[in-house]
């Protein structure tokens, strides 16, 4: 009976000392440096005070400082039930920081912390977070472009991979990020066109970083529509641009439908013109290309080309690849569905028949020439002239003024059609000018070449406004009957740069 009743009172006596264990639980009672923003980096103590007296070895062990996700190394220190914990380095500015103890911590006499202690602080202030200084498009803004691009100021410098994680679009549309402005200026590029006539949602979440890893804290929604413009672009004005920048409207052609309805031409083109057009709004830049052409010519490239991020452009100058062929007729087509920035397709063709007939692009062409039968005789040279559009007539060389195997000092003028106010070019023509012969009729050795001072000083009648060129030399003569051909080479040029790619010649029987 003694033994059941000392065992009652031992068992009444345990539940008594556990209920009052559980009435005084082990905890953390106080610690430093506490919650929020702290400035002096060298002032902050790191502390815990317990309710109990601590297993400091059980406490050390479940400890942890942890700085932007670091473990942080340090010693510790003991002041009765207050640990200290002191940091092998000082701490630093603008870390967000972590004290961690486990709840397998416990008191000297085997109680546990009843959960883990879990406490941030800071060294980062809120005005390093970063935030959005202005958005582009901004808020209900309507965008026109439908490959326009959006930014997005920052007040800080933000790594890439924040923008694929932390802003969306909706609906949604591909693309890529890249960084301007020291890495502030967040820039997206879409792969493909915005949807016409759509309220599209940016969303920037709270989760965004920026390059030191702090959050942005606070979420961002704005909201842009794209243009509701139908209005299709047409071409207000075309012209052709000459060299000095002078504008010559061109006039389109619908066609030529019968003999009552004669083509519209414009005439006048020369071989440097350009090719210039306006429409009523900014264009599709690749779609005017494509839809434009010349036909009978050669290629037209774009002249100047834009920077590489301008798409759509109001005016357009083109130029030919290769000069046109002179006195060429050729076309320039512009079809329709030429695109404006919101997708409208332009209506019309637009046919533009084009004759390359410019007073300077003439390329120089002989028409004649005009030696003398007797060379020696000051007073009367006895004068033979032939044009080009007679063919094997005879030509008066004797003995008596050209006495057979003897040198001649004479001379040869060649007369020349070419552009207003153009000169043959000199090399270009003692390169190319010979005497051909067959059964050795005559030899020629061409010694100077002149374009005034002329031997004889009034011109051919009948050419006074062709261009003169005097060859003189030395011609040995034969008494043999056979041909001579006056020859020019192709590639004749003129001081415009003009060439005449034939070759030209006069052919006479001796």
């Amino acid at each position: 009976m003694k033994i059941k009743l000392l065992c009652l009172l031992l068992t009444i006596t345990l539940q008594s000392s556990c209920d009052l264990l559980r009435t005084m639980p082990f905890e953390i009672t106080a610690w430093t440096p506490g919650e929020g923003y702290h400035n002096g980096t060298e002032e902050i103590i790191l502390s815990l005070n317990f309710s109990h007296e601590p297993d400091r070895a059980s406490v050390e062990k479940n400890f942890s400082l942890t700085g932007d996700g670091n473990r942080i190394k340090g010693y510790f220190l003991w002041d009765e039930n207050k640990i200290i914990f002191h940091p092998l380095a000082p701490l630093e500015k603008n870390i967000d920081y972590i004290i961690n103890l486990s709840a397998d911590a416990c008191s000297l006499k085997g109680l546990s912390l009843d959960e883990p202690f879990f406490r941030e602080f800071t060294t980062r202030s809120d005005n390093t977070r970063p935030y959005l200084i202005s958005c582009f498009p901004e808020m209900y803004a309507e965008v026109s472009d439908p490959r326009a691009e959006v930014r997005l100021c920052f007040s800080n410098s933000v790594p890439l991979k924040t923008l694929y994680e932390n802003v969306s679009f909706s609906p949604s549309i591909t693309g890529y990020w890249r960084l301007e402005e020291n890495e502030k200026m967040a820039v997206f590029k879409p792969s493909e066109q915005w949807i016409h006539s759509r309220q599209y949602e940016i969303r920037i979440a709270s989760s965004l970083t920026d390059n030191n890893g702090m959050t942005a804290g606070n979420e961002f929604l704005s909201k842009f529509t794209t243009g509701t413009d139908r209005q299709a672009p047409s071409l207000v004005f075309a012209a052709k641009k000459s060299k000095d920048g002078s504008l010559s409207e061109l006039k389109p052609d619908k066609g030529y439908t019968g003999a009552a309805e004669l083509p519209v031409e414009n005439s006048g083109w020369e071989k440097d013109d350009m090719l210039y057009l306006v429409f009523s709004e900014p264009v599709d830049i690749l779609t005017v290309k494509n839809f434009l052409s010349a036909e009978e010519a050669p290629g037209l490239v774009q002249d100047k080309s834009p920077a590489e991020n301008i798409l759509f452009n109001t005016e357009f100058i083109f130029k030919f690849d290769s000069a046109p062929v002179f006195e060429s007729r050729f076309t320039i087509r512009l079809k329709s569905g030429v695109k404006d920035s919101s997708g409208n397709e332009s209506k019309d063709e637009y046919i533009f028949r084009i004759f390359a007939d410019g007073i300077y692009s003439k390329p120089p062409v002989l028409t004649g020439l005009r030696m003398p039968m007797s060379p020696e005789n000051k007073n009367n040279p006895e004068l033979f002239s032939i044009g080009t559009d007679s063919v094997f007539n005879l030509i008066p060389i004797s003995d008596n003024n050209y006495p057979s195997g003897e040198s001649v000092q004479t001379w040869i003028e060649l007369y020349f059609d070419t552009a207003q106010e153009a000169a043959i070019d000199p090399f270009s023509l003692m390169e190319l000018f010979r005497i051909e012969t067959s059964n050795n009729v005559v030899t020629f050795s061409p010694r100077q070449i002149k374009f005034s001072g002329f031997s004889v000083p009034q011109p051919q009648s009948g050419w006074e406004e062709y261009s003169r060129a005097e060859i003189s030399g030395i011609i040995v003569n034969s008494t043999n009957i056979g041909l001579i051909v006056f020859q020019i080479g192709a590639g004749l040029k003129d001081s415009y740069g003009n060439k005449n790619d034939k070759t030209m010649r006069i052919s006479l029987i001796k």
